[in-house]
């Protein structure tokens, strides 16, 4: 072979190389996308079908004292006796404080004198009326005078009784503020006064179970360092909803006496609401929130099927769901992410 031929047969061989080549880049990635655009997504499902289901809420609450006040004077004066129990209980009306009085009392004693007498002068003067010894203006002056001095004495008394402070209800005494000889005006605080032998229990709720807070309505809840569970009942809601917390303030009471609650202590209540026993239920997994609605994915033959859904309550584990689905249906609940309207679906396990 003369080099001509050489020349022209190596070209050939070169030419042939590079068409070969070619071909192989070119068929390498129309094999490799046909076979994973062929291959199914694996996925777990779930059932559609009824069950009890409610929704339980754990919220803080506060137990408070049925009653409590302030104890503080009505008049300002000097404390001449002082009964205050830190910490005892005392019953309504046990007299707490006694300011002095003295001037009062002898202006009662002044004033029942000249009522004495005026009685005594007004008596006369009818018994003149009668033989025209005097005349009927003079004896309606001396029973207006009768008259004043009786009111001048009970507002004397009233007076008197300011200086007398005495428990305004049965209840536990705080600690005092002052000492024996004080002298105290409206302003002092003197101490302070609850009913714990019964407790109230305070606490919020969002606004969208503001109808379900019915008075009656039982409540339980613990308190820290106690296992025990106590109960309550609902007494009433405030009559309007917190604007910035979008909360309604409820107050119960707590049923029972129990030595373990003490006012101001915090509670752990325990609410279970919107209980229904046919409720259609999907796994919380298996909804997708979106921005203007929540979907779930529907086997339907091998493909899927974005259903748009409107849920309802729900537990740890599964929603309730009101509109969009079917008792029967299969839903998707694991590989949510990678399903597309066009992907194939094998299910690995159906619950």
């Amino acid at each position: 072979m003369n080099c001509k031929s050489r020349i022209v047969f190596g070209f050939i061989l070169s030419i042939i190389f590079i068409s070969c080549k070619s071909e192989k880049k070119d068929n390498a990635p129309a094999a490799r996308t046909g076979g994973g655009a062929d291959r199914p997504v694996q996925a777990e499902a779930f059932i559609v079908k009824t069950k009890s289901l409610s929704e339980n809420l754990e919220i803080p609450g506060t137990l408070l004292p049925f009653e409590e006040t302030e104890i503080r004077p009505e008049i300002s004066g000097r404390v001449i006796a002082l009964n205050i129990p830190e910490g005892s209980f005392v019953q309504k009306g046990t007299l707490l404080i006694k300011l002095f009085d003295s001037d009062l009392q002898a202006q009662l004693k002044k004033l029942q004198v000249q009522l004495e007498i005026a009685q005594k002068t007004a008596e006369r003067q009818e018994a003149l009326l009668k033989i025209e010894g005097v005349s009927k203006q003079e004896v309606d002056l001396s029973q207006l005078q009768v008259s004043n001095l009786k009111a001048d004495i009970e507002l004397l008394k009233v007076d008197i009784g300011k200086t007398e402070i005495r428990a305004p209800f049965a209840g536990r005494i705080g600690l005092k503020s002052i000492s024996n000889g004080a002298y105290i005006t409206p302003t002092s605080l003197i101490t302070t006064i609850s009913q714990v032998n019964q407790l109230k229990l305070e606490f919020s709720v969002p606004e969208k179970y503001s109808e379900d807070m019915r008075r009656g309505r039982p409540v339980n809840f613990t308190v820290a360092g106690s296992d025990n569970k106590f109960t309550a009942s609902i007494l009433a809601t405030e009559s309007n909803i917190e604007a910035n917390t979008r909360t309604l303030k409820v107050r119960a009471v707590v049923q029972g006496k129990h030595n373990l609650l003490v006012p101001g202590a915090f509670a752990k209540v325990n609410l279970q609401l919107g209980k229904n026993d046919h409720s259609l239920i999907v796994p919380s997994q298996a909804v997708i929130p979106q921005a203007r609605n929540k979907r779930v994915i529907v086997y339907k033959g091998g493909k899927p099927d974005f259903a748009v859904v409107t849920t309802g309550i729900r537990d740890s584990s599964y929603v309730q769901v009101l509109d969009g689905v079917n008792e029967g249906d299969t839903v998707i609940t694991t590989a949510l992410l990678t399903i597309r309207p066009e992907s194939k679906i094998k299910l690995t396990k159906v619950q």
